[in-house]
């Protein structure tokens, strides 16, 4: 969808609010923690958690599956088990006759 920015079709809109707030507050991730209401160990962890997103998406080839990078993705924000993660990735692969 994006070509070369393929890794914004990883972020959710979430993410990329996050991403214009810390923007607009020159990265500043003390000034994000008080627009957050939260401690700066908070905004760390979930700006750590972008950057690995962004990887995992922005480092797959065009022929990494969707479905596959978007497991992973939900594994990484804590939304699914990194053990249910990968058994669907290895269950949709076997699926797939990979």
């Amino acid at each position: 969808m994006f070509g070369i920015y393929r890794w914004l079709e990883g972020l959710e809109d979430e993410d990329i609010q996050f991403i214009k707030r810390l923007v607009l507050s020159s990265g500043s991730l003390k000034d994000l923690a008080g627009q957050y209401g939260v401690t700066y160990p908070t905004i760390r962890l979930r700006l750590d958690r972008l950057i690995q997103k962004i990887k995992i998406w922005d480092s797959a080839g065009p022929e990494e599956d969707r479905y596959v990078l978007f497991i992973k993705s939900k594994a990484l924000n804590g939304e699914i088990d990194a053990r249910i993660a990968k058994v669907l990735i290895q269950e949709y692969k076997k699926e797939k006759g990979e």
